[in-house]
């Protein structure tokens, strides 16, 4: 099976080299100017869902069947899109979020595209399936947060929750919808596996893992999460992690709106609702479609846990949309991606750049001054 081996990776950088960002206009021109440098196989495993992509479809569908009503005559001559997440002050309330093995799609990886948030003002999430050291990445500067996976060996998931809190990181993500990697066919068809200069640093000791082993038929990516994520997280884990780390912690991956307020009632701080892009249980509800529920039981919960969400935003509207429907931010996945594969860093940059563009224009055009107004907006959906 073909993969993004090191010639491979030379081609695109230098196809990478003749664009020019700031042709992009909104962030699909980046996606398009991403799937003209990136393999195939590399492609597909960052733009791929599970099953028959039902609930990856379904993410953008939920957010273009809903209507913003805005509001008139008021002051928005000094619109700003500043906020605080978890606390801490960003420039949009956005957030990077984490995506695994970044190196498929730059030399320089999550360290390039953390140099950017950190430059947007806007945290970047390291993934505990990252291809470059947390401890980069938070040498970079900016707001770093650090996604675990619960892994077999609990203890060394809690090395790794030490290990990013004595790197500098602000939060800790916990992923919560992943027992195991839900069925890519995409990836499974073409039999995906890692070249050999890319690897999960904080996992894999040695240059070449499972994840580099094309199996017969198969993804090799999801024989190495198999072997080394549990299937066995409960709400015990996440009240043990939460009584070891001074940390922020967010759970990643909360639907229901049960699930919301357990995670308030064990001191939580923030729950991402999202269905991991469409990537895991097919089928699964959109998560702008599920929070206005999490954020109602939220509420009701009391506790001052933050809602984000997460899967299908691909611009500034999009963001006021989460914000009119009671999120605090929203993550953002694929986009920040595009923007690497294409140009780098100054591509991750362009992709917050129009972000930020977007939602002030959104904002001001709604009648919202800020963000906080933004969560007095209706929003009405459409069949």
């Amino acid at each position: 099976m073909p993969t993004a081996d090191d010639a491979g990776a030379d081609a695109s950088s230098g196809a990478r080299a003749c664009y020019d960002p700031r042709d992009a206009y909104d962030l699909d021109d980046l996606e398009r100017a991403a799937a003209a440098v990136l393999p195939r196989d590399v492609r597909d495993f960052v733009a791929g869902g599970s099953g028959r992509e039902r609930s990856l479809a379904a993410n953008r569908e939920a957010f273009d069947r809903l209507y913003v009503t805005p509001r008139v005559l008021r002051d928005v001559s000094a619109c700003t899109t500043d906020t605080t997440l978890l606390g801490r002050p960003a420039r949009l309330p956005v957030a990077v979020a984490p995506v695994a093995y970044q190196r498929l799609l730059h030399p320089e990886g999550e360290l390039a595209a953390a140099r950017a948030a950190a430059a947007a003002g806007v945290p970047f999430t390291v993934a505990t399936l990252s291809s470059v050291p947390v401890e980069e990445v938070t040498a970079a500067g900016g707001t770093v947060w650090f996604q675990l996976y619960w892994l077999r060996e609990p203890g060394r998931t809690l090395d790794l929750a030490r290990r990013a809190q004595d790197a500098g990181c602000a939060a800790l993500v916990l992923t919560v919808d992943v027992p195991w990697m839900g069925r890519r066919a995409r990836d499974a068809r073409g039999g995906f596996a890692l070249p050999g200069h890319v690897r999960a640093v904080h996992l894999d000791a040695g240059a070449r893992s499972a994840a580099h082993r094309a199996p017969g038929r198969g993804s090799a990516v999801a024989a190495h999460t198999a072997a080394a994520f549990s299937a066995a997280l409960t709400w015990s884990d996440v009240a043990e992690l939460r009584s070891l780390t001074r940390l922020p912690l967010i759970l990643k991956g909360v639907l229901a709106p049960a699930d919301a307020a357990r995670a308030v009632e064990l001191g939580v701080d923030a729950v991402v609702v999202s269905n991991h892009g469409g990537r895991q249980l097919d089928g699964a509800l959109p998560g702008v479609a599920a929070l206005p529920g999490v954020a109602a039981a939220v509420a009701a919960a009391g506790g001052g846990c933050e809602v984000l969400l997460d899967g299908g935003v691909r611009g500034g509207v999009d963001v006021l949309k989460a914000l009119a429907l009671g999120a605090a931010g929203v993550l953002v996945g694929r986009p920040p991606l595009w923007g690497l594969a294409a140009a780098g860093e100054a591509g991750v940059a362009r992709v917050l750049d129009l972000l930020a563009a977007e939602l002030r224009d959104a904002l001001g055009l709604a009648g919202c001054a800020g963000v906080d107004a933004a969560r007095e907006l209706d929003v009405t959906r459409l069949p």
